[in-house]
């Protein structure tokens, strides 16, 4: 066997970064690090503050549980990467990153309802 010259291990090394970076980028973010979509006010304009209030809670109960998700998503990720150099969650699809951004939205502008109609904010709970 010849070795390799050096052109082909600088190529075979540039390849594995690329292979790595790759693999990292498509990995599932924790939902602390996903930003809101923006969801416009007028969504929940037409809620009196009893309606918004329980949409508040239902919303909250929505986004705890899909960041819940993400989270097994970015851990499964992170461990599919170190053991197998694949995103494993986010390559079958267990990345909700979109649906937690939108999730996060709404409760944002169900959140401005509640302080532009000044509905009780100690019954609306703790803002995210």
């Amino acid at each position: 066997m010849s070795p390799c010259s050096e052109s082909e291990i600088h190529v075979k090394r540039v390849l594995s970064i690329v292979c790595v970076g790759l693999a990292v980028t498509g990995c599932a973010k924790r939902p602390d690090a996903i930003l809101p979509v923006d969801v416009p006010m007028a969504a929940y304009g037409n809620l009196n503050c009893e309606a918004l209030l329980q949409e508040h809670l239902r919303e909250q109960s929505a986004l705890a549980t899909i960041s819940q998700q993400q989270n097994q998503a970015a851990t499964g990720d992170a461990v599919g990467v170190f053991m197998l150099g694949v995103p494993v969650s986010s390559t079958f699809g267990g990345d909700k990153e979109g649906q937690v951004a939108v999730s996060k939205g709404k409760v944002n502008a169900i959140d401005a309802n509640l302080r532009a109609k000044n509905c009780r904010a100690s019954a609306a709970g703790p803002a995210s």
